[in-house]
């Protein structure tokens, strides 16, 4: 299953999103209103949960640098990466694009479609304010 919203412009520098991603404990200010629990496990690590929603734990998975950054989940039991692609547009403005990238059977895809789409449009909406 892939998931992508929109891309995004972000009145900052391609550097400055990108050191804001890769500070794990800034993912707690994107995340949406209705978030239950965020603690960061590590520098590589954070785990959230949504009001009504299982746990779920990130690990940073790869990046380079400006451009791309890559999360995935620590469980081999729903494997899935979610990775923010970061374009510059000049000094002070980019493009941030997130991607959700899953396996999962018919039925498990069905079910979740529509919470992931709804949370990967919150963090996009929400970086242009946080960053």
């Amino acid at each position: 299953m892939h998931i992508e919203t929109p891309t995004k412009k972000v009145a900052k520098s391609q550097q400055e999103i990108f050191e804001f991603l890769t500070d794990i404990k800034n993912f707690e200010k994107l995340m949406p209103e209705n978030i239950d629990k965020f603690e960061v496990l590590d520098d590589d690590t954070f785990k959230f949960a949504l009001k009504g929603m299982p746990e779920i734990v990130l690990r940073r998975k790869e990046q380079h640098p400006y451009e791309k950054m890559v999360l995935g989940a620590a469980s081999d039991k729903l494997p899935f990466t979610l990775t923010a692609l970061v374009n510059s547009l000049g000094d002070m403005e980019s493009e941030v694009t997130l991607s959700f990238e899953g396996e999962f059977n018919a039925m498990m895809a069905m079910m979740i479609k529509s919470p992931i789409t709804n949370f990967m449009e919150t963090l996009s909406n929400n970086m242009a304010t946080a960053i």
